[in-house]
C-alpha cells in the first residue's frame, strides 16, 4: 500500500490566480537548491516577478514533467519554434 496514490486539493490563492507573465528567466544553482528567477524585462529595467526553489531532484521531474507536456502541445498544435537567445545584455545594477 506504500504506492498507493492519493487525492490532494490543491488551492490557488486569489492573489496568485491571474499569474505573472515572464518573458527571460535566470536561473542559478548550488548544490543543494536550484534558483529560477522569472522576469519581465523591457528595456531599461526589468522586474523579478517570480522565485522558484527547486531541489535538484524536484528539478529534474520538473523538466521530465515540461518536456511531456510540450510534446503533447506540438502533438495538437504543430512544432513550437524555439526563440533566439537576445543578444543584448540584460542586467541590472543596485
Amino acid at each position: 500500500m506504500a504506492n498507493e496514490k492519493k487525492e490532494m486539493k490543491i488551492r490557488i490563492p486569489e492573489g496568485l490566480q491571474a499569474g505573472v507573465y515572464a518573458n527571460n528567466t535566470l536561473v542559478s544553482h548550488t548544490r543543494e537548491e536550484f534558483i529560477l528567477d522569472f522576469m519581465m524585462a523591457a528595456p531599461p529595467t526589468g522586474t523579478v516577478v517570480s522565485r522558484v526553489i527547486l531541489s535538484p531532484g524536484h528539478l529534474k521531474r520538473f523538466i521530465n514533467t515540461l518536456q511531456t507536456n510540450l510534446q503533447k502541445h506540438e502533438q495538437a498544435f504543430g512544432t513550437v519554434q524555439a526563440v533566439d537567445v537576445p543578444t543584448g545584455k540584460i542586467g541590472f545594477s543596485g
